[in-house]
């Protein structure tokens, strides 16, 4: 609609990507905090409750009866915020768009499907989940490619020339990016916050490498890849932060909601595709150290014992192995939050050597 008033009421002031940003980060920002007070007590009163996994911490009993699904609702603030100021007809727009509400339906069916049974362990079985995100970031890849035409070269940073053409090949290596980075954020999703100010750090790294990789003057400076269009994705990306930024204002311990598989799966399926269109696939590895971090050490626990019979932390993902050791949930959360600060920082630190 901001776009609109470009085009056609000549508001010069709608044409710039950085205003209709802000505007998208704010409409979000302030939806997230109205409509969620209304999903918290809707979620009360159906007992939409996240069920706790017998195995966690003790500590995690007491938020038994907290509300889940509430990812359903910065989503949803999203997509408003998007469709309001994005440039709709752009194709990289039209992808996040169909991230979102594919990865956001995927998450809501295994929510659902928990809270029913009253059983974490009980929502979508780990073969269809796998599944359903891979078939649809496989579509997305194929979108890419064959309707929005994307540069299919592989590149690494430091690096300022294409290491090779990936062809066809492409959608299957960023459907693998789209799910790994989705179930990453989602084995992080634990504490009060520890998945959601990490999300909000790699959003802004990544809206400011697809700033700089839609912008001619920007990415010729810093030898960057340049694919026009790709920048009007940074709109998309600063809703998302205002959406989680909304949403951390009740979700700050203690949680008075989570954001569920609604809410982790889709915004990890974003950031792989937001890596994807910056050309930033391996430097996703720095930006979203923490989720990399939470996966290695289940993939690490769960194959020593396997191979060995023995674990290697006291529990796994690594942030319950810290709960275990008794640290306080605040100390966990924010140490965890600084080290993902500082990755990102030497991730942008990266934009200028080449």
């Amino acid at each position: 609609m901001l776009y609109w008033f470009y085009r056609h009421l000549d508001i010069n002031l709608f044409q710039y990507i950085t205003v209709r940003a802000g505007f998208a980060f704010f409409i979000a920002f302030l939806l997230t905090l109205w409509l969620m007070p209304f999903f918290i007590r809707w979620a009360k009163a159906k007992k939409a409750s996240q069920p706790i996994n017998k195995f966690v911490p003790k500590a995690h009993l007491k938020k038994r009866d907290t509300p889940t699904m509430g990812g359903a609702v910065f989503i949803l603030s999203t997509l408003v915020a998007t469709l309001l100021s994005a440039k709709l007809n752009n194709p990289y727009v039209v992808g996040a768009l169909m991230t979102l509400v594919a990865y956001g339906l995927i998450g809501f069916l295994d929510d659902r499907g928990k809270v029913i049974s009253g059983n974490n362990l009980h929502g979508l079985s780990a073969r269809a989940k796998f599944a359903l995100q891979l078939l649809v970031a496989l579509g997305i890849g194929a979108f890419l490619v064959g309707y929005a035409g994307f540069d299919t070269r592989f590149f690494i940073p430091f690096v300022k020339f294409p290491l090779f053409d990936m062809g066809w090949g492409a959608p299957l290596f960023w459907a693998l990016v789209i799910v790994a980075a989705s179930n990453a954020v989602n084995l992080t999703d634990g504490l009060d916050g520890l998945a959601t100010v990490p999300s909000i750090f790699a959003l802004f790294s990544l809206g400011v490498i697809l700033y700089v990789t839609g912008n001619a003057i920007l990415s010729n400076y810093l030898l960057w890849p340049k694919i026009i269009g790709v920048g009007e994705v940074t709109i998309v990306a600063s809703a998302l932060i205002g959406g989680l930024l909304g949403f951390l204002w009740y979700n700050c311990n203690p949680a008075e909601v989570f954001m569920g598989d609604s809410g982790s799966l889709t915004v990890g399926a974003f950031l792989g595709y937001m890596a994807i269109l910056g050309k930033s696939e391996i430097l996703l590895i720095l930006i979203g150290l923490i989720f990399v971090i939470e996966t290695v050490s289940v993939i690490a626990q769960v194959g020593s014992y396997k191979l060995r019979g023995k674990r290697i932390f006291l529990m796994a993902p690594i942030h319950h192995h810290f709960e275990m050791k008794q640290w306080a949930e605040n100390k966990i959360i924010v140490r965890f939050w600084i080290i993902a600060f500082i990755a990102n920082l030497l991730a942008l630190i990266t934009l200028k050597i080449r």
